[in-house]
């Protein structure tokens, strides 16, 4: 069943397939997973909201449209379940960069290189965790996904000129908080 099309799967499953679901979910799993990790920086909430996920995914796929693919769709699903979990928690620093980082300190990079670059990247983590959560978001898929601005679009249902804009302002923000943080030498 796993050679079938992410359409096939879903025909299959509202003609009652059960295993066409488990199929869909077997391949998104992953991907819905880290999704939800780069939000919630934590491996029981992000496992919490990628449940939640297929739980939506399964009582939505009925009514499953197809304007856009199945994955643009859950991940839409994906990044809402995301966003609403953090304002539930109240989780104010919803991703972390270093993650996004090689965390293995170079062969031979000298321990102040290395102290440096741990500084350098909580005050970028600092950063991103000051911006508001609509720039957040695209700065997350743009920059770490580098998703489309059109496929993001798609996700967050606004237009293309929007999210570069809060794409722009974001890296600005970013910046100016780094800047401020070093301050005048």
């Amino acid at each position: 069943m796993s050679d079938l099309t992410d359409e096939e799967l879903v025909r299959q499953y509202r003609s009652g397939s059960e295993g066409a679901f488990n199929t869909l979910v077997l391949r998104y799993q992953e991907k819905v997973y880290w999704v939800a990790r780069r939000f919630s920086n934590n491996h029981d909430n992000a496992d919490e909201i990628t449940q939640e996920v297929f739980c939506k995914m399964y009582e939505s796929l009925k009514n499953f449209r197809g304007d856009s693919s199945l994955y643009t769709w859950l991940y839409r699903i994906a990044v809402n379940v995301s966003l609403n979990f953090l304002r539930r928690q109240k989780v104010r620093d919803f991703f972390r960069i270093d993650e996004m980082f090689d965390v293995e300190a170079p062969e031979g990079e000298s321990p102040d290189r290395v102290v440096e670059r741990d500084e350098q990247r909580a005050l970028i983590e600092q950063a991103v965790a000051t911006l508001p959560k609509k720039q957040k978001a695209v700065f997350l898929m743009r920059y770490y996904e580098e998703m489309p601005y059109e496929e993001i679009a798609k996700i967050l249902k606004t237009s293309v000129g929007g999210l570069k804009a809060n794409y722009f302002h974001a890296i600005r923000k970013v910046g100016e908080y780094i800047r401020n943080a070093h301050g005048p030498h």
